[in-house]
């Protein structure tokens, strides 16, 4: 499966907006992180993924997403990842588009981004007027790098 997505930088006015929205707590780790290709393990709120994810090319990367248990979500987090990035995500309809957008923890405090996943690299929408910057192609805010931070 395809996953193209615009990752933005947003300003703290988003929290007039989530306060009013419920949250899901997400943890990740990587397992591996080689030449841009990664396979990451979370939990958000009380389930578990196991994520594959290829090489970006521009906006786009493939990306294979399976739920896995909790529990087994939790162990591999505790015994095969070095170190777990945890953050909140709030989702967001805007235009008739959904984003995700996620507040960071712990060392990354402060750091607020959104995500919108489209339908194809060409495919335009209406910004927010919470959006500050355009990242998605900056990798140091790819959540694999993110976590070095952590």
């Amino acid at each position: 499966m395809k996953e193209i997505e615009r990752k933005y930088l947003v300003s703290e006015h988003i929290m007039d907006v989530v306060k009013y929205l419920q949250s899901k707590k997400i943890r990740q780790g990587y397992i591996a992180d080689l030449d841009g290709k990664t396979v990451r393990v979370r939990t958000k709120g009380e389930k578990g993924y196991l994520t594959i994810k290829g090489k970006s090319i521009g906006i786009s990367r493939d990306e294979f997403e399976y739920e896995i248990p909790f529990e087994d979500a939790n162990q591999l987090l505790a015994n095969f990842c070095p170190k777990v990035l945890e953050k909140e995500r709030y989702e967001l309809i805007v235009s008739e588009k959904k984003w995700e957008i996620d507040i960071f923890h712990g060392k990354l405090e402060g750091l607020i981004i959104a995500e919108v996943e489209l339908e194809s690299e060409e495919e335009t929408f209406e910004l927010p007027n919470w959006i500050e910057k355009e990242v998605s192609s900056e990798i140091q805010y790819y959540n694999s790098k993110l976590i070095e931070n952590a």
